[in-house]
């Protein structure tokens, strides 16, 4: 079994050093839970609502920063996946997240779905979500508005992703009396009609105005939720990643076999 971990917490927007801190201390108290999959939420390191493009300049970091060397030596061996502002060798600013497994940064992923003012402060990644192969098995990287997009769900799991983790920061927006997030519906759709394990971290809090949903949800490859945040900030699910190389959704049905692509 493979233990899951999402660590929902607040980061502070500007706040670089006490991010580094924050997040170091949720991947430490992650590990203590058992975990073997630990996720953060977006932009952990830098926090989200910046004022200015100079503002969030002053925060990038690029994927040879000390905290990714935190996070491998808090995680006890697991496997971490979190949010940072990064700096890219362009000079470009990127909306990234980090997949940190066997002691190093193992991949970097620039999000290629830009949402609202983010426009105005990040570059626009030009490779797609990547599915990494690593200690805890294959997993899917894509960050909050990235989910919002079929396609992008579909590549990962033709592409052998059993687990997609993702960062994510959630808006709160308004919802009927006792409905789910609506950002939470579509991974538990992107979850069932490509069974696979969806993990989201949100953050908490209020920033500069902005509330936040606090809508981390774990997804089984069902499509239903296995768990949402308890009074610590932490979702916790033990998943079989195996079940989601079983693409069966009847006797006579294969969700991946049945496409046709052809008349798409």
């Amino acid at each position: 079994m493979t233990r899951i971990v999402c660590a929902q917490l607040a980061p502070v927007v500007g706040d670089l050093r006490g991010n580094r801190v924050r997040s170091a201390a949720a991947v430490r108290d992650a590990a203590a839970l058992g975990a073997h999959v630990i996720v953060l939420p977006e932009l952990v390191t830098s926090g989200y609502v910046f004022a200015s493009a100079a503002e969030a300049a002053s925060v990038a970091i690029t994927p040879a920063d000390p905290v990714f060397g935190a996070w491998a030596d808090a995680a006890g061996g697991a496997v971490v996946v979190g949010g940072f502002c990064e700096r890219g060798p362009d000079g470009r600013l990127y909306n990234s997240a980090a997949v940190v497994d066997r002691g190093a940064v193992a991949a970097v992923y620039r999000k290629t779905h830009l949402w609202d003012t983010e426009q105005r402060v990040f570059a626009a990644g030009d490779r797609p979500v990547p599915v990494v192969r690593t200690a805890a098995g294959p997993i899917g990287v894509p960050i909050c508005y990235d989910l919002e997009f079929p396609e992008v769900v579909r590549a990962l799991a033709l592409g052998g992703a059993r687990l997609l983790a993702a960062p994510v920061n959630w808006p709160l927006v308004d919802r009927p009396a006792g409905e789910r997030p609506p950002e939470a519906v579509i991974a538990m759709a992107a979850a069932r009609v490509n069974r696979v394990f969806v993990a989201c971290c949100d953050r908490t809090g209020d920033e500069r105005g902005v509330a936040w949903t606090g809508g981390t949800v774990i997804v089984g490859a069902d499509g239903w939720p296995l768990a949402t945040p308890g009074p610590s900030g932490f979702a916790v699910a033990d998943v079989d990643l195996a079940d989601a190389a079983d693409k069966t959704a009847s006797p006579r049905n294969d969700l991946l076999g049945d496409r046709r692509p052809e008349l798409y």
